[in-house]
């Protein structure tokens, strides 16, 4: 049995402050403040600090000196810069998990079943989670941790929230955009890395 994963607490901090602000708790322009959220959360201001500075490199949050931390007025060029470099990653991962998936898309398959039910009922949360721990999956059957590591620091599943929620960022069927490349991992289709490039890219927000 897989044990379950455990986030450390600057972790589970970030997590909270990410949906707050994907959830509209804080608005864009809107300061956070570090001893609240301890205060909230019943824990010190250190790894609220830790967290908020996780942030401020995922570019989410910005401090400016006597001013404390806000959130970003994030534009879509700005949400939009992360495609590209996410579309060059994720073909590379594809190219590379090819062999591996063509035998076995267990890792993808309940993704893009929950993706179905999730475009049926309209879940934009669903949608959001599934969509990333797709791809999640398809750079981790890459078998190479810098890759990986490289793909999560680029906070996908936060600008995948914001791209819908912001920005009306709709695709024509979450579900049936990913079953067409879990067909492609299997039928072997030389040009999977391309498909999945053309994916990602057809994600973006349009500016």
């Amino acid at each position: 049995m897989t044990p379950p994963v455990v986030h450390s607490l600057r972790e589970q901090i970030r997590e909270h402050i990410v949906e707050g602000i994907v959830s509209g708790r804080w608005k864009p322009g809107e300061r956070i403040v570090e001893r609240r959220i301890a205060v909230e959360l019943e824990v010190s201001q250190t790894p609220v600090r830790e967290a908020l500075r996780e942030l401020e490199t995922l570019r989410l949050i910005e401090s400016a000196p006597n001013k404390g931390v806000r959130v970003r007025n994030l534009s879509a060029a700005d949400l939009e810069e992360i495609y590209p470099v996410r579309a060059g990653l994720e073909q590379i991962a594809a190219e590379l998990a090819a062999p591996r998936l063509a035998s076995d898309c267990s890792a993808l398959e309940p993704h893009v079943a929950a993706l179905w039910e999730a475009d049926r009922t309209e879940d934009g949360t669903a949608q959001v989670r599934h969509t990333v721990g797709f791809h999640r999956e398809m750079v981790r059957a890459a078998g190479n941790s810098v890759l990986l590591h490289t793909w999560e620091s680029l906070g996908i599943e936060v600008f995948t929230a914001l791209s819908i929620r912001w920005l009306g960022t709709v695709q024509k069927s979450y579900a049936e955009e990913h079953e067409a490349l879990v067909e492609a991992f299997r039928s072997q289709d030389p040009d999977i890395g391309l498909l999945v490039k053309r994916h990602v890219l057809g994600c973006a927000p349009r500016a």
